[in-house]
């Protein structure tokens, strides 16, 4: 068995998450993923921005106490659609850094998620996601 080293030449892992024009403009998206954690499976809700050309990712969950930003289901955004909203306890964040400007929670970051656009699929970088193998099932069937 060999081991995959960390050495400059490696190409990350990127998991295809949804497509670039699956998100409009100006939007905010949530998704529920599954991380490798030490002990199995992590449950990892994240929020993935896009403005123009650039995407923005981050866990769903407030530095102030750890609640999902979303309070009501897939609201992200501010009334003006220009800052995170943190729906439980009013917080705003700064799409482009994370960053908390105003709010119980002033000064603290939202912890961020390492995005890639690859051949126009918004991408996950940095973690290992689990994925559901949907090409095992047949096969074993056929067995």
């Amino acid at each position: 068995m060999s081991t995959l080293t960390e050495t400059t030449s490696e190409v990350p892992v990127a998991y295809a998450i949804c497509g670039m024009n699956d998100i409009p403009s100006r939007r905010a998206v949530g998704f529920q993923l599954l991380i490798e954690g030490e002990n199995g499976p992590l449950p990892w809700p994240i929020i993935v921005v896009r403005w123009g050309k650039q995407v923005f990712g981050y866990v769903n969950r407030c530095p102030h106490h750890g609640t999902n930003l979303d309070w009501e289901r897939g609201q992200f955004l501010d009334s003006n659609g220009t800052r995170l909203l943190c729906g439980k306890h009013g917080s705003l964040f700064d799409i482009g850094t994370g960053q908390c400007v105003d709010g119980p929670c002033k000064g603290n970051v939202l912890e961020a998620v390492r995005l890639a656009v690859i051949d126009d699929d918004i991408c996950v970088t940095g973690v290992t996601l689990v994925e559901d193998d949907e090409d095992e099932t047949p096969a074993a069937a056929e067995e």
